[in-house]
């Protein structure tokens, strides 16, 4: 079996400068998709962008935490605030949807209403992944493979990165996730959805930088496995305000790398998209 990777840039569509650095590190570096957040201020500017560069294969970034709704709060007003934002409480609002029948239904509205902006801004998605892995909660994900069901979505990404190099904090954080990545991939399989085999980036977030990728690559495997980042031209605005910590510039240097770009050839890994998988698959 081959070894394939999909180069995912999260974010696309949160401010200006996450937009300019998913272009750039598609037209210029390995970045071969970008997952969309339709509901935040610079969505219409990356839809602009995407229809401009074709080759780019965009997916849905759905996000029902430490985001903004596309829905109005009357019609959601137990999901989110006055402004329209989720809790960026993540545990917190992970309880509470699993056991809310109200909030439920109102974030089965909101999923639905996120996938119709997308598609409604004219560009065909190629996966549906989301903001902070939510969709791997139990009640996001019944919703996201019913809705991926109904609007033809052929795939949709698994976080799971395996056991391999994981110091004990992160081993520990596998052992909770795999029970719900089992569930997942179940599911996954039985409505012939189509899902990447591993990912990197879970626990490298914020930092995947050149010297991250080139320790990553080696531990690449046959099959297809997707390497997510979040790259921006610069941490500021929102950035600066959520994600101070992140290395968006030096994610985006990575993407445009020389080095990195040599190792994934050197080591016969080909470069695909969640696309071309489901059409495989």
């Amino acid at each position: 079996m081959a070894k394939k990777l999909i180069v995912t840039a999260d974010d696309f569509g949160l401010c200006a400068e996450v937009n300019a650095a998913v272009v750039q590190a598609h037209a210029k570096g390995i970045l071969t998709s970008a997952s969309l957040m339709v509901g935040e201020s610079a969505a219409d500017e990356a839809f602009s962008l995407a229809k401009k560069n074709p080759t780019l294969k965009v997916g849905l970034h759905l996000t029902l935490v430490e985001g903004t709704s596309v829905l109005p709060r009357s019609k959601i007003p137990d999901l989110v605030d006055e402004n329209q934002k989720f809790s960026s409480k993540i545990v917190a609002a992970g309880v509470k949807y699993f056991f809310s029948e109200k909030l439920q239904k109102q974030i089965s509205m909101e999923c639905e209403a996120q996938i119709q902006k997308f598609l409604e801004g004219g560009l065909v998605m190629d996966h549906l992944d989301s903001h902070n892995h939510i969709h791997i909660h139990p009640t996001i994900l019944a919703t996201a493979v019913r809705l991926c069901k109904k609007y033809k979505i052929k795939a949709i990404r698994v976080p799971w990165q395996g056991w391999r190099s994981l110091n004990a904090g992160q081993a520990l954080n596998a052992v909770m996730m795999a029970p719900w990545v089992a569930t997942m991939r179940a599911k996954l399989r039985a409505a012939r959805i189509a899902f990447n085999d591993e990912v990197f980036g879970l626990f490298e977030s914020g930092r995947m930088t050149e010297e991250a990728w080139l320790k990553i690559i080696p531990k690449i495997k046959d099959g297809v496995t997707e390497i997510y980042c979040h790259p921006a031209i610069g941490t500021a605005g929102i950035l600066k305000e959520t994600m101070p910590n992140y290395q968006h510039e030096a994610e985006l240097k990575a993407l445009l790398s020389p080095k990195v770009k040599k190792l994934l050839e050197e080591a016969g890994i080909e470069r695909t998209t969640f696309t071309e998988m489901s059409l495989r698959a």
